[in-house]
């Protein structure tokens, strides 16, 4: 339990749990659930998006599971991200980021990241989330999915630092060149598939190192980027795993296997700006929120 309430320090001073769930492509009964089944079993971090469809689901399963676990609002980390087709002047993210308060049923957001750096948005929808956290509503505003070009735009024109930067990373994607530009800059890298998929859990390294420390593969990885000093936001839907994830803080890796690997990366990313028709008219990824047939915005789950 120790280990899932460790945080790390964010550069406007707010902690951040390092360990926390995530339920990218979940429907909202399923969000539901595993977000009750982690609060349960002492995780204090989730992480949601509106772009998920699943923030009614995602509210419900954080009130479940801190009735069940007798904690209150201000014990748990709660992260959302502003959609891509939300971006745009104040008056548009506003009516965004309240909509999906009401969704989650809170009456604040402990960080709000923009999901992805829309072109010809990102820096007006960035100067709308200042005010939001200018306003009290969010305790952290960040960022997800950017590279050093847009960074560093942003920074230009930001009068706030983003606190994070959520991006892929794995054994196998390990964003090296972002994750230097940001640490010099006071943003903090958090990952997103930190396990990185068949290609990182099926490394017939990786399940080396498993047999070694008699572990999984997932807590070899969840080690590995926890002794990198990274946030990292795991999906599960089983209560199993969910549990299973947070089993890595009786055990280090050495520095030969930490270095072991660092060396797999191949800097292959699942997802980047070509694959949206914001960057590229004839890109697949139009913008459009998951809907799942479990959603029902006019009845509580």
């Amino acid at each position: 339990m120790d280990g899932l309430h460790t945080t790390m320090t964010l550069n406007n001073g707010v902690k951040m749990p390092r360990l926390g769930l995530g339920v990218w492509k979940t429907d909202n009964h399923g969000a539901q659930e595993s977000v009750a089944a982690a609060i349960r079993n002492h995780y204090i971090a989730i992480d949601t998006a509106r772009q998920y469809g699943n923030e009614q689901g995602t509210g419900a399963g954080i009130k479940q599971g801190l009735q069940q676990a007798g904690l209150k609002r201000e014990d748990i980390f709660v992260t959302t991200k502003l959609y891509n087709g939300d971006q745009g002047n104040a008056d548009k993210v506003t009516n965004a980021f309240n909509g999906q308060l009401q969704a989650l049923g809170l009456d604040y957001i402990d960080l709000y990241l923009m999901h992805w750096p829309v072109d010809a948005h990102f820096i007006e929808s960035y100067h709308a989330m200042e005010q939001l956290y200018k306003a009290g509503k969010i305790r952290a505003i960040g960022v997800s999915n950017f590279d050093n070009d847009r960074m560093e735009k942003l920074l230009e024109a930001a009068e706030i630092v983003p606190a994070v930067n959520q991006m892929e990373f794995n054994p196998t994607n390990q964003e090296r060149d972002i994750l230097t530009f940001d640490q010099s800059h006071g943003i903090q890298l958090a990952a997103w598939s930190p396990l990185g998929g068949g290609r990182s859990l099926k490394n017939p390294v990786i399940e080396k190192l498993a047999d070694k420390y008699h572990k999984t593969a997932a807590q070899i990885i969840l080690r590995w980027e926890w002794q990198r000093d990274l946030i990292m936001v795991v999906k599960s839907v089983h209560e199993d795993r969910i549990i299973s994830n947070s089993q890595i803080f009786d055990f280090e890796l050495s520095d030969e296997d930490v270095q072991t690997i660092n060396q797999l990366d191949e800097g292959k990313r699942g997802l980047w700006y070509s694959d949206f028709q914001w960057h590229d008219p004839n890109a697949k990824i139009a913008n459009a929120i998951d809907h799942w047939d479990d959603t029902d915005p006019s009845k509580p789950l």
